[in-house]
């Protein structure tokens, strides 16, 4: 074999196959996210369990997603951005879904019915993220709005911000007013599970603007 045959072994066919993968993983976690909105704010019990059913779903499909990453940059010798920076912005992604998915396990297995005005804050925070995550992947593909891709990174970092006051405002009231330990338990875990989404939020954020430094 020549040394421009195995070379062309290990080019990609298609040098832009990371691009539709973050992008399928970013809509999928905005479809988790909304809804987890619509769920949280039900009083219906047997639908939530169905929404919350439909996120278990999108979470195997965020885990595919991410393996194919994960095999694309296994087997391709030439990527678009550095194979850390690929390798990290698929699992903070990934990361989003899991923590979506943490949060809505535990809203079912802990029997939390009634709506609740934390949890569906910290939902509706997790979404507007989600939308901004989604914006800036969309925009890696070719770098000519990196403009977009930063102020969409600022507006995590915001909400990532608002999060954790909504987060502290939230365990607060649960050590006041909460008399019931196991109760408390439950909800101070939904809450972190919830927060924690929006970090993982921001850390694909940290991703993408490190990739922009690094390629811009």
């Amino acid at each position: 074999m020549s040394l421009n045959s195995i070379f062309q072994y290990f080019v990609p066919k298609d040098k832009k196959v990371f691009f539709p993968l973050f992008e399928q993983a970013s809509n999928n976690v905005v479809a988790m996210a909304t809804i987890l909105v619509e769920a949280v704010n039900l009083n219906n019990v047997a639908t939530k369990e169905e929404l919350f059913k439909q996120i278990d779903k999108l979470e195997n499909k965020g885990d595919e997603i991410t393996h194919q990453i994960y095999l694309e940059l296994g087997k391709n010798f030439i990527t678009p951005f550095d194979r850390e920076d690929i390798h990290a912005l698929a699992t903070a992604i990934d990361d989003v879904a899991d923590y979506i998915h943490g949060a809505a396990n535990r809203m079912s297995l802990y029997r939390i019915d009634a709506p609740n005005d934390h949890i569906s804050k910290l939902s509706e925070l997790i979404l507007q993220a989600s939308i901004d995550l989604e914006k800036a992947v969309r925009e890696l593909k070719d770098l000519k709005n990196v403009r977009n891709i930063a102020d969409s990174c600022i507006r995590i970092n915001s909400v990532e911000n608002q999060a954790d006051y909504v987060f502290d405002r939230a365990v607060a009231d649960l050590f006041l007013y909460e008399k019931d330990a196991i109760q408390l338990i439950k909800y101070k875990e939904i809450y972190a599970a919830l927060e924690t989404a929006t970090d993982m939020c921001e850390d694909a954020a940290n991703v993408m603007e490190s990739i922009l430094v690094k390629n811009a």
